[in-house]
């Protein structure tokens, strides 16, 4: 429902449009909120330390391949692009999303029901279209008064959602429930454990009585036209109650961006043990949840091996506004990424990022309003590419503010990489976080019992020394966590 309308109070309680900005402008109150946030970080932003210990899980070089661990293709390096610094790759990537619409490609709001919107982000504002509350209530359930006690009450008492009791008269009183409308001429609403009646009926207080004591009146919380909420909120079922109660039945919201997955290798099994040569696809089980936990609408999960026609098919042909391919992202033989994005005319935005594992990920613009983020091949790469690349993109198009960054002591001394940023899977215990083994590029084991990623810098991280920490969604409260 849009603002004005709200606020003149012609707008019914259905809202027929789905507000005054468009997707653009709500990224763009967004990112103006996250922006001074992210300049304060950059001042305390953790700076390596050249005395880092030696560590049993030492970084080395992840390639482009498949499955579970690795695969064909030479690192993407040997191309001889300029790989990314790592938060350079990741602004390129938020920026991406926003350059989009600078160019002409604007997304429009959709209309959601209430039982829809849980997770997205508001795209007007939310304003009151009635009262809060919308007539004086009680606050308690007791004895609405008029005047001094003791009282004379009224035999029927005055229930929620029920019709309005009669004026009362100076000395008498009425039962009341929380939540039922005041009585006109009510000066103050007795809780039941303060009040008490005698053999006649007569009701006496135990303590002295306030005017207007628990009575809550019309307004308090909110007038109608009142903002409650701008536009780029997140709708949490704090924020559905809140519109339910200041009369919506819908709501004007981002729309979720739509991904669709391409797997490639065709050494990867759905099912059962490896074998011959043969390696389980440790990667369609697990990037569609990750995605929607990012905020993306999956539409789809393609499997098509090493075949470059496929893949062009894929792409070319593909309605999401995120493809995610796996593997291929090096220069082998059947390496099909890159030679596809040139056969498409794609913008390569970032190639190569300077990070351990995941350096050979990517990200081009293959039409105006859709981007590639090509992961490598390796599990725990993947998994750098999705929080590097794809996180940031994808919280941009949803309109979703950055997470504000913090840090913490590593308990253990970890290596680093002479010239890269390494990504670090850590439990969070108390106030340390603690570096967890089989943090290899195609192991999966330590991020599965991890609840965030540290971010170790070039040269390693001294036991002691404070590390930037990014949560893994199921690892953050909110509904971000919603992998359905």
């Amino acid at each position: 429902m849009t603002a004005p309308a709200a606020r003149d109070g012609r707008n019914g309680r259905d809202g027929r449009d789905a507000g005054d900005l468009d997707v653009e402008e709500v990224l763009a109150l967004v990112n103006e909120a996250a922006g001074s946030r992210r300049d304060a970080s950059a001042a305390s932003a953790p700076t390596a330390k050249p005395d880092a210990r030696h560590s049993p899980d030492a970084p080395h070089e992840d390639h482009g391949g498949h499955g579970s661990h690795g695969g064909h293709g030479t690192h993407g390096a040997s191309r001889g692009h300029q790989a990314s610094h790592w938060p350079d790759a990741r602004e390129a990537a938020a920026r991406a999303a926003r350059s989009g619409a600078r160019s002409g490609a604007r997304r429009a709001p959709v209309t959601v029901p209430l039982d829809a919107a849980l997770g997205l982000v508001l795209a007007a504002p939310l304003a009151a279209l009635t009262d809060l509350p919308s007539f004086d209530t009680s606050a308690m359930d007791g004895w609405a008064v008029a005047g001094p006690g003791p009282w004379a009450v009224r035999d029927k008492g005055v229930l929620a959602g029920h019709a309005p009791a009669e004026p009362l008269d100076d000395g008498e009183a009425v039962r009341i429930a929380t939540g039922g409308r005041i009585p006109p001429d009510t000066t103050a609403v007795i809780r039941s454990e303060h009040g008490r009646t005698d053999d006649n009926g007569r009701l006496h207080t135990t303590r002295d009585v306030g005017h207007g004591q628990d009575i809550r009146p019309r307004g308090q919380e909110c007038r109608t036209g009142d903002q409650l909420l701008p536009p780029g909120t997140l709708i949490t079922p704090a924020v559905l109650g809140l519109a339910a109660a200041a009369g919506y039945d819908t709501l004007g919201a981002v729309p979720l961006p739509r991904a669709e997955v391409l797997i490639l290798g065709d050494e990867l099994l759905t099912e059962g043990l490896p074998h011959d040569g043969l390696i389980r696809d440790a990667l369609g089980p697990l990037l569609p949840p990750w995605l929607r936990a990012l905020g993306a609408e999956v539409i789809g999960v393609r499997r098509l091996g090493d075949d470059a026609e496929a893949l062009h098919k894929a792409i070319t042909t593909s309605e999401a506004d995120l493809i995610v391919t796996t593997g291929g992202t090096a220069s082998g033989p059947v390496d099909h990424v890159h030679p596809t994005l040139a056969r498409i005319g794609a913008e390569l935005l970032v190639d190569g990022v300077r990070v351990r594992p995941g350096h050979p990920m990517l990200l081009a613009r293959t039409r105006q309003n859709q981007h590639l983020v090509g992961l490598p091949g390796n599990p725990l790469a993947a998994v750098s590419g999705l929080v590097t690349l794809a996180e940031p993109l994808l919280r941009t198009l949803a309109a979703r503010p950055a997470p504000e960054p913090y840090a913490l002591p590593l308990q253990d001394a970890v290596q680093g990489h002479p010239h890269d940023t390494r990504l670090v899977p850590v439990s969070l215990r108390s106030d340390r976080a603690v570096p967890l083994h089989y943090n290899g590029p195609a192991m999966l084991r330590g991020v599965a019992a991890a609840d965030a990623l540290a971010v170790v810098p070039p040269g390693g991280a001294a036991r002691g020394q404070r590390a930037e920490l990014l949560d893994l969604p199921w690892a953050s409260a909110g509904v971000s966590v919603c992998f359905t």
